[in-house]
């Protein structure tokens, strides 16, 4: 998930979701959709609503040294933890602090535009799209991912937020999983011009520590972060011990591992 026109994190939140969901929930998808956009060395890549920027370093390694690789996220706290953190090898990398919206950039300069869920946060997808299309040569490719469906943990972080701190909150963390449905992705993409669509549905097991523990850690590093800090010790202990007991099936060794589903577009500048 990453921070943009209706996703905000305050700058220590920003630093948290570096070290917990960047790194857990989706540092490990990565690397796919940068496999899926076929970013080879050389190419100008663009990462849309970065955050701190798991998937930019990513295309960075992939183009090398001769390559560009720029990223951008309108959270300022993000855009702050990508650049404070060690450069990658390969390509430098340009982070800006920007909207989706009205991307910084001229027409046709980049070979792959690469955005890992975000477009479902954008307020206007369509224009985010139109976008994506302008920044992309002729042949240039999109590469994009949304959730396909809420997935065991944040159903169960869900149910235990609206049991034990409200319905409201539970409503603002599963935000990011109210993603576009397969159909209406192709339908966003094709009218933004794009062509030769290809849609798939990949498949991961995530692996998190002890889940009781993590989650709270997790909720440190999302938007309702300061409902979470408010909240009685009581109330977070039972909001750990409810998501860990709605996920017994998938404990393993202390840590939990569930399957999770993305949907994976890919598409072509006619």
């Amino acid at each position: 998930m990453s921070a943009n026109e209706q996703w905000q994190l305050s700058a220590k939140a920003a630093e948290l979701y570096q070290r917990i969901p960047a790194r857990y929930i989706l540092g490990p998808w990565a690397p796919l959709l940068v496999e899926r956009a076929a970013v080879a060395q050389g190419e100008r890549v663009l990462d849309v609503a970065c955050g701190t920027g798991v998937v930019t370093r990513a295309a960075a390694e992939r183009v090398a040294s001769g390559g560009r690789v720029a990223g951008i996220d309108l959270n300022p706290g993000m855009i702050a933890v990508a650049r404070s953190l060690p450069p990658t090898a390969g390509a430098a990398i340009e982070w800006h602090e920007a909207s989706a919206l009205a991307l910084p950039f001229a027409d046709s300069g980049f070979d792959v535009v690469l955005c890992q869920q975000g477009l479902q946060f954008f307020p206007d997808k369509a224009l985010a799209l139109r976008e994506m299309r302008r920044v992309l040569r002729p042949g240039g490719r999109l590469a994009l991912s949304v959730w396909n469906n809420a997935g065991p943990y944040s159903t169960a972080v869900g149910k235990a937020l609206s049991t034990h701190v409200g319905p409201d909150v539970a409503l603002r963390f599963c935000a990011s999983r109210r993603a576009p449905g397969g159909a209406e992705l192709q339908r966003l993409v094709a009218d933004a011009g794009f062509a030769a669509i290809d849609l798939r549905i990949e498949r991961m097991t995530v692996d998190l520590p002890p889940v009781e523990t993590f989650v709270l850690d997790h909720l440190s590093a999302t938007p309702v972060a300061s409902d979470i800090a408010a909240a009685a010790p009581s109330v977070r202990e039972e909001i750990g011990r409810s998501v860990r007991n709605q996920l017994h099936a998938y404990v393993r060794d202390r840590g939990v591992s569930y399957p999770e589903e993305t949907h994976a577009l890919t598409a072509q500048v006619s």
